[in-house]
């Protein structure tokens, strides 16, 4: 599973590869702003009703 770094510097490679896994997310869902980290992730985990570390389940 990537750290805050690995995803922070491979975002758009990291942003496709949960497009990919989960179709129903856009752009918008995935919209990565400094210091806002926890709130996309709680945003995704309501969206998706998975848990973050289930989520990142797609980069390992």
């Amino acid at each position: 599973m990537p750290n805050k770094e690995e995803m922070k510097g491979n975002w758009n490679e990291f942003k496709g590869k949960l497009k990919q896994k989960y179709a129903e997310l856009t752009d918008d869902d995935l919209m990565y702003e400094e210091g806002k980290e926890d709130e996309m992730w709680g945003k995704l985990e309501k969206k998706l009703g998975k848990a973050k570390k289930e989520i990142l389940s797609v980069f390992e």
